[in-house]
């Protein structure tokens, strides 16, 4: 069931949201090679915890950090660890916040150091697939209207769209109804409506979209051991347009 929120929780959303990406502000300027993971989800906790939230993913499903950390060609739910960023890696990091009864969700990808220009321009079509895909994020649309303008966009580029995991709707639960997949056909699924929202996060690899996970039963890799990049943000269907909850300006 799709659970429609009014203005109340869409105030307590946009809070949560904030927090989200004020974290993911926040650690961008501390990407750099030389720290660890560990100490990354380090940070993003105790900024959290500081906004007066709880990180959304800690012991979630048993999850034991506050951030996904996936780097490279992991492609998403990497825990953080030993692992020190080195000069040319690129990082996904995703985060959640929970603040008075609402979570928010956003990932972004980073550079770290002097990624290749390969690397920075799948960085740059994933965070762009997500803008093409929010503009079909309109009253009366259906769902997979966002997920075919995500995918075409991938596709035009040369590069592929994860299909093994989707996107979601999200508030008083971090993982609501309905799931928002990154590809399909145009014109299927739930009509959109005024207060929906909606976890929107293409993952998009540089070559095959297949993926597997590793024995740790949560780090998602690709398949032939391309990179991968991740962007996401907590959108919010209104009248006026769709309200990016994660974005910090």
């Amino acid at each position: 069931m799709i659970l429609i929120k009014d203005d109340l929780a869409l105030d307590l959303m946009r809070k949560a949201g904030k927090i989200v990406g004020e974290t993911l502000l926040l650690l961008e300027n501390e990407i750099k090679p030389g720290i660890s993971t560990k100490e990354l989800d380090r940070i993003a906790e105790e900024f959290i915890r500081e906004q007066g939230a709880i990180p959304s993913f800690k012991g979630l499903y048993g999850f034991p950090a506050s951030l996904c950390i996936s780097v490279n060609n992991q492609v998403v739910h990497g825990i953080p660890g030993g692992y020190i960023l080195k000069d040319g890696d690129i990082v996904s990091i995703d985060c959640g916040a929970y603040l008075d009864g609402f979570h928010g969700d956003a990932a972004r990808t980073f550079p770290v150091g002097n990624a290749s220009e390969d690397a920075k321009r799948l960085i740059q079509v994933t965070r762009d697939c997500f803008f093409e895909g929010i503009k079909f994020a309109q009253i009366g649309n259906r769902l997979t209207d966002i997920s075919h303008a995500i995918q075409s966009h991938v596709e035009a580029n040369g590069f592929s769209v994860v299909k093994s995991f989707v996107g979601h709707g999200i508030g008083r639960d971090l993982h609501e109804d309905p799931e928002v997949p990154n590809f399909g056909r145009p014109g299927r699924g739930p009509i959109l409506t005024k207060g929906m929202v909606l976890a929107i996060e293409p993952m998009v690899n540089e070559g095959s979209f297949r993926v597997r996970t590793l024995k740790d039963n949560w780090t998602v890799v690709t398949s032939d051991g391309s990179l991968s990049a991740h962007y996401e943000n907590t959108v919010a269907i209104l009248p006026d347009g769709p309200e990016i909850l994660t974005l910090i300006k």
